[in-house]
Formats: structure tokens, C-alpha cells, sequence
């Protein structure tokens, strides 16, 4: 998912193992004890800590009144429509009011796993032929915002909107292992021929083509959630207004200052109302880093994810920043059409110039790990038992040893004469293109002096406002941009998936048929060894052949939280949840 300001904490491993264990083959019946009945535990466990935390919560009710949180992660969304939005901080959003049929829920210790969200539980069943059937039984009381009655057709509904090509939904591949989705997504099949059915209001079933390791994570992924019928067609500005923004979870909206904020109110619909923490979460709509800081010292912000960069350290020696661990990187983006950058040879060039440890110790300064590919540390290889990730397990496509970074840079040059400028001569000025933030532009700003200095080239500097650029990039509009990617899932195929041609997220235009193959064989078989080779095939090509991205850093995460609040808890994927916090 596009990364603007996000978190997570590397707990995945242990929160999905035993959902991963359930996969297998045969016709055999898989019933809740290995998914659900697993995660209802998590949720007990949960609902326990709760408790206590409940106890304290209703005495500081007492003391200070009804709590309300407000928090700042990024500037207006481009959408917060469940299938259109590709960015996180619209991701969060739609977490706190809509939901999945699985749910990521607190732990009792700060960290997200899964649980049951609107379905109770379900059952999952290997079919000879290889296909894999979820069925899928509806919670009791499960409603809309507005009091209606969340049904299993409202699934169906939802997930045949998001696959079909009218929709235009970036994210629409995230459910590609649904039979009959391709066909839908070509547009030549009805949308009713996907596989996901609604056998009544309470029960729901999705076949699956393959056996899909992640598709749990799938199933709780916003895109996935459901959006009510009624108040979506013929509606293209639903999402604005709260009156058809009718959600089904936790909080539902209840007014948007465009710039500004969008304010979100407990839905006393929700089945676990009681159990909510603040009466209302405020989102600010800012890009500004020193006017987060004011409204965070002043009181007006409880939760802040950005300060201004030089003031990061006094921050982190102070304790008052927190830094926490997650899967993603941030990169240069080519746009591979483009007339200058549709060379290989210019484009690795362009990587193999830019000093990554010194980004990471002189410029971000919160601990984040110089790249040494696409596909960030953390992820799963075929075996995780053995301790080796598919970073680990697929090298270094660059050396980025202090030591090496001569080297590199001679490499650059000698590209970049083959490739017919030699020291930069006769090189076009090229722009670099990234979203306003204080942080982006001093990357920016970096990079900048780099190819200057290596390779003798001019490269200008252009940011625009958040929603702006996430078009703008999406239109291939552009030249170089900032670009960043953290796991939707905890699986290689969610970093190099998109690149698939005419995918939904490939802000690089890029296209290799080759490379297309190695993700169909990947998708075609559900042995993990053959799996992570063609992922393998795949990245080395993207990287080592085709050179499309310049990966800079693996990701950390930097927050600031009012002191005395307690109970947000975030996921492996970058979602915040507050609401169930309190003091």
C-alpha cells in the first residue's frame, strides 16, 4: 500500500502462523479450529484485557468527561471509498468505519492480530481439482450505521464491484484469486460468474482458483469491506456526504471539513459499541510538519506521525518519539515510458548513484536500513522456520557498504556513457517529482546534489499537494517520483504483483511479458518452494535486468502520542487503531 505515514509492528509471523497452517491439500474439511476458533482466542484475549482497561477508562470518564482523540496522518485523501483508496492514511480511516470479514484486533499488549470481524466463523475446504471453499458464516447483530441489517449479499456485492473494470479499483488484483476473476476483470465475463455467493443473509461463499497462503489477510484488507448498494450507485460523491457515507464499523462519519478534518462519531450500531473508547477521533487534514508539531505541543493533536527533520533527534534523545519496526520500502519510481527513462542502462545509473547511507544516517535518522532490493526484510521466503527471509534468501542487487560506493558510482558513470551521455553531456534536465513534506523534499533535495555530482546531470525539483500527486504519479505524468510501498500482506507477491502489466498500482508503466510469466507461475501453484522461485525470477528481473526502481531504504516508523493514552494498538500492515484508546 502507498505509504504516506504508517506503522507496524513485526508481529506477523506470530499472528498468522496458525491461519498459514491451515493451507494443505486433498479433499479435506478445514473447520475454525485452525483460523477462527484460533483468532476467537485472540479475541477473548482481548476482550479480557479490556476489562481492566475498561475499569480505568470509565474512572477517568468520571473525572474529565467523555474522551475525544484527534490525530493527524496526512493531508486530504484522495478517496476513502473501501475499493478505490490505494493509500494508508485513507486505509485507516476505512478501518475505524467499515469492516472486513475478519478484523485485525488488539492483543491485550499493544499488537494486532486476527480475529472474526462481521463473520463469526468459517470453514475451508481443499478440493480435489485444487480449488479451495470458504465458507463464511455471518455474525448475529452485525448493522449498518443507519440500522440496517449487514447481510452476506452485501459482500457479494462489494467484492463483484471491486473486480469489475468499471470501478476502476487499483486494488481490484488484491482478490485475483477468486475464480472467474479474471475473466471479470477483462471485462469479458458478467460479474455474477465470480466466484463469491451468497447463499443466504448470514452465509457467504468464496471459491478460490488456487490455495492462497495469505487469503485471511485478504479477507480483513479494506479494499474487501463492504460498501452498501443503495447508497453507492448512481452516486459518484457518496464518500463526502455522511448521510450516504453509511459504514459497518466501529465509528461512522460525521462531518467533513475538506482541508481540514473529517470527524468520526461512535456508531452505536456496532456490535462491540460498549466496548468503544472515545466518543468521537478527529482526523486533521495537514502536509505541514511544523504545523503538526504546534497543534501536537498545544494539545490540539493527541497523535502525531511527522515533525520537522531537524527535529527528529532532539525528539528520539528525548523519548518522547517512538520508532517502531515494519515491512516496507521507500524508492525512487521511473517512469519507464517516459523518453529519457525508458533505458535500463539510464535508470541503474540513476540507482547505483544515489549514497543510501548517507540518506539514512544524515537526512531520515530514525533507523531505517539501506536497500539492497525491492522486497524489504521481514517478509516470508518458503521456509521461515530456517530464520532466512526473501530478502535474505534473494541478495544484494547492489553493494551498499560504505566502502562500495565508489565503485557504484563508477559503474553509474560508465551507464551513463553507454547509454550515449558521457559525464552528463547532452543529458536533458529531468524532474524529480514528490509530495509536499519536509522529510520528502530533504530526501529530494538529496538525491538532487547526487546526480549532480555523480553523473553531471540536472535534475529539477516539483512537489504538489498529497491527492494531487497520487494522481499525477498514477498517470505516469511524471518523470522520477518518490515512491514507497509497505506490505498489504505478509507475502512477496504483495510488492511485486503490482508491477504486472496494466496493473492497478504500477506507477512505473512498466510491462516485460517475461516478468508477467513469473508472476502467473507463482499464482499457479500453492507449493511454497515453487512459489518463491518464480517471486525470485521475478525481482531479479524487475531489478537486476530491467532496473525500474531505485530502492533507497527499508522503512521504520516514527510516532508521537500524548502522554497518559492508552489502548491504540497497530498491525503488521501500517493500521493504527484508536477506538478503543483512552486515559
Amino acid at each position: 500500500m502507498r505509504k504516506t505515514n504508517k506503522v507496524l509492528s513485526m508481529v506477523l509471523v506470530s499472528a498468522m502462523t496458525a491461519s498459514l497452517a491451515a493451507c494443505g491439500g486433498g479433499n479435506t474439511t478445514e473447520p475454525t479450529t485452525t483460523a477462527a476458533a484460533d483468532t476467537t482466542a485472540a479475541e477473548t484475549t482481548a476482550a479480557e484485557a479490556k476489562e481492566d482497561e475498561e475499569t480505568t477508562a470509565a474512572a477517568g470518564a468520571e473525572e474529565s468527561g467523555d474522551f475525544n482523540i484527534a490525530v493527524c496522518l496526512a493531508s486530504e485523501p484522495q478517496t476513502i471509498d473501501p475499493a478505490l483508496n490505494s493509500a494508508v492514511d485513507g486505509a485507516i480511516m476505512i478501518n475505524h468505519m467499515f469492516e472486513g470479514l475478519i478484523k485485525w484486533v488488539d492483543d491485550g499488549e499493544g499488537n494486532a492480530m486476527l480475529a472474526p470481524g462481521q463473520a463469526e466463523s468459517w470453514e475451508k475446504v481443499v478440493n480435489d481439482d485444487g480449488t479451495v471453499t470458504y465458507t463464511m458464516k455471518m455474525r448475529d447483530g452485525i448493522k449498518w450505521s443507519d440500522g440496517k441489517e449487514v447481510t452476506a449479499g452485501d459482500f457479494e456485492y462489494s467484492w463483484k464491484r471491486l473486480a469489475t473494470p468499471d470501478t476502476a479499483a487499483d486494488y481490484c488484483y488484491m482478490i485475483d484469486m477468486v475464480q472467474g476473476y479474471a475473466d471479470v476483470a477483462a471485462g469479458t465475463a458478467d460479474p455474477d460468474t465470480l466466484a463469491i455467493k451468497a447463499i443466504d443473509d448470514k452465509t457467504l461463499e468464496i471459491v478460490l482458483s488456487y490455495d492462497c497462503p495469505y487469503f485471511e489477510e485478504i479477507m480483513a484488507f479494506p479494499a474487501t469491506f463492504p460498501v452498501r448498494q443503495d447508497m453507492v450507485e448512481g452516486n459518484d460523491e457518496w464518500t463526502y456526504d455522511p448521510a450516504s457515507y453509511v459504514g459497518n464499523g466501529p465509528y461512522k462519519m460525521k462531518e467533513w471539513s475538506h482541508n481540514a478534518y473529517i470527524l468520526a462519531e461512535k456508531n452505536t450500531e456496532y456490535y462491540d459499541y460498549a466496548n468503544l473508547g472515545p466518543e468521537t477521533i478527529r482526523f486533521t487534514l495537514l502536509d505541514d510538519a511544523n504545523a503538526m508539531l504546534a497543534a501536537y505541543k498545544s494539545g490540539e493533536l493527541q497523535f502525531i506521525e511527522e515533525v520537522p527533520t531537524d527535529e527528529i533527534a532532539n525528539y528520539l534523545a528525548s523519548g518522547e518519539m517512538d520508532i517502531a519496526d515494519y515491512i516496507g520500502t521507500y524508492y525512487v519510481c521511473f517512469n519507464t515510458e517516459d523518453e529519457v527513462f525508458s533505458d535500463p542502462k539510464i535508470r541503474k545509473a540513476f540507482s547505483l548513484a544515489i549514497d543510501r547511507n548517507y540518506i539514512v544516517e544524515n537526512v531520515t535518522q530514525t533507523g531505517e536500513v539501506p536497500a539492497t532490493g525491492f522486497v524489504p526484510s521481514g517478509v516470508y521466503d518458503a521456509d521461515g522456520s530456517s530464520g532466512d527471509d526473501f530478502r535474505t534468501v534473494g541478495g544484494e542487487y547492489y553493494s551498499v557498504a560504505e566502502a562500495d560506493y565508489e565503485k557504484n558510482c563508477e559503474e553509474a558513470k560508465a551507464l551513463l556513457a553507454e547509454a550515449g551521455y558521457p559525464g552528463g553531456e547532452g543529458f536533458p534536465t529531468v524532474e524529480y517529482m514528490y509530495n509536499t513534506d519536509d522529510r520528502h523534499k530533504a530526501i529530494g533535495e538529496a538525491l538532487q546534489n547526487m546526480w549532480q555530482t555523480v553523473l553531471g546531470v540536472n535534475v529539477t525539483l516539483n512537489n504538489q499537494d498529497w491527492n494531487v500527486f497520487l494522481q499525477t504519479r498514477k498517470d505516469g505524468d511524471y518523470q522520477i517520483a518518490r515512491n514507497g510501498w509497505i506490505a498489504d500482506y505478509n507475502d512477496p507477491c504483495s510488492f511485486l504483483d503490482m508491477w504486472y502489466t496494466d496493473g492497478g498500482n504500477n506507477d512505473a508503466q512498466y510491462s516485460n511479458k517475461e516478468y508477467d510469466a513469473f508472476i502467473d507461475a507463482a499464482k499457479a501453484t500453492s507449493v511454497q518452494a515453487d512459489r518463491m522461485k518464480a517471486f525470485h525470477d521475478a525481482e531479479d528481473l524487475l531489478m537486476g535486468t530491467d532496473s525500474v526502481h531505485a530502492p533507497i531504504y527499508f522503512y521504520t516508523q516514527k510516532y508521537m502520542m500524548e502522554e497518559g493514552i492508552e489502548g491504540m494498538y497497530y498491525t503488521p500492515l501500517g493500521y493504527f487503531f484508536f477506538g478503543y484508546t483512552h486515559k
